[in-house]
């Protein structure tokens, strides 16, 4: 009988040890997962929130970035459009000459009784050639002005860059009578379509009646204008 009670006394000493260390287990994992849950989960969601935000700011720095950056392709691909359109110069090898593409001079001859011849050349970075053989001329706006084209000269078409060269000559007045109208300008277009035709200053007053104008030549003795 005692030793049946000492059985059962120790059991019960056994289980009361058993359920105090599992409340010390218990107590002493409850604080410390409170803790991790407070102290280290939190401040790690905290942290990772924080480094999320970082990230998520450097992320928009560096978005920034990426568009700054993107900005500077964008300048680079600009400077390399600009490149290109520099190159478009060059890239212009074929391209039909325009009159805003060429710069125009005028000297006054005294062959053939007088006339002027006008020179052009390219632009500095301009390659073109002139399609078509002869140039619109006029003195003002009405077509008493227009000059008519005599067929001199003439190659067709011209290369136009860098140093290269092509005349026409212009007279003004091919009639034997006193009559004309005088201009200080004359309106040269490199064909009848040209949208943006020079207006060029004359090195002197011109009397202008029935005026003539030769083709583009790069040989300016045969830019004389005459009537044949």
């Amino acid at each position: 009988m005692r030793s049946r009670l000492a059985a059962r006394s120790a059991r019960l000493v056994l289980a009361a040890v058993a359920v105090t260390a599992l409340a010390a287990t218990t107590t002493a994992c409850n604080p410390d997962d409170g803790s991790d849950a407070s102290g280290t989960g939190a401040p790690s969601a905290v942290a990772s929130a924080g480094s999320g935000g970082s990230d998520s700011s450097s992320g928009d720095n560096s978005s920034t970035d990426g568009s700054g950056s993107s900005g500077s392709d964008s300048n680079s691909s600009g400077s390399t459009d600009k490149g290109e359109s520099a190159d478009s110069g060059k890239s212009g090898y074929g391209q039909s000459c325009g009159a805003n593409d060429l710069d125009f001079t005028v000297t006054s001859e005294s062959q053939a009784g007088g006339y002027y011849r006008v020179t052009a050349k390219a632009k500095s970075g301009i390659t073109c050639y002139l399609d078509v053989n002869t140039p619109t001329v006029s003195f003002g706006s009405n077509a008493e002005g227009v000059a008519s084209p005599v067929g001199q000269g003439g190659e067709d078409p011209i290369k136009l860059t860098g140093s290269a060269v092509a005349y026409t000559g212009i007279n003004p007045k091919t009639t034997d009578n006193n009559g004309g109208v005088e201009f200080e300008n004359v309106i040269i277009g490199v064909a009848e379509e040209d949208p943006n035709p020079a207006e060029l200053k004359l090195p002197d007053t011109a009397v202008v009646d029935k005026p003539i104008v030769t083709n583009w030549s790069t040989n300016p003795s045969e830019t004389i204008p005459v009537i044949v």
